[in-house]
């Protein structure tokens, strides 16, 4: 059933904004390792660069699609590049492989889960399911940029030792 008339989905609610503050927060903390990490940049592959670019594009438009009003031509548009920018993250990111012996980390399920999930948030919004809309947003919000970029930093990462080394 379609929930085309129910307008309170497209206000803002207090879990849209921690969710908001949690990728401005994230884009904060990717921004300062980047500066700090200045000196290595050259020795990162082109994958891991295209990786970082499409989640930074992201990042900068959560809070953005989040907090502004919902439902006009601008969000469609903006809900595009939010889109392609999640779904290039994913699928580069099977191009960089961090785990000891080569191959896939467990991050790479949330990789697997984003390029599955954006479709289905590209349909829910073309077929007016608002509710589910905005349930597999928060759910791709939550795991594939807020979850995936905390693991960004610890046990060693690039971004982790760039901040905090």
């Amino acid at each position: 059933m379609r929930d085309r008339a129910d307008r309170s989905l497209l206000a803002p609610t207090t879990f849209d904004r921690v969710l908001a503050a949690g990728a401005a927060v994230l884009l904060l903390a990717v921004l300062v390792a980047l500066a700090r990490g200045f000196g290595q940049w050259a020795q990162l592959p082109a994958a891991l660069w295209v990786h970082i670019l499409t989640i930074l594009v992201a990042l900068a438009l959560t809070p953005v699609m989040l907090l502004r009003p919902r439902g006009d031509r601008r969000h469609r548009r903006l809900g595009w590049v939010w889109a392609a920018a999640l779904f290039l993250t994913a699928a580069v990111s099977f191009l960089v492989r961090t785990a000891p012996d080569g191959g896939f980390s467990v991050i790479h399920l949330l990789s697997a889960f984003t390029l599955l999930q954006v479709p289905l948030i590209i349909w829910t919004a073309r077929t007016h399911r608002w509710a589910r809309h905005r349930s597999a947003v928060r759910g791709m919000v939550t795991g594939a940029l807020l979850i995936a970029g905390f693991f960004t930093f610890p046990f060693g990462r690039l971004m982790g030792t760039w901040l905090f080394g």
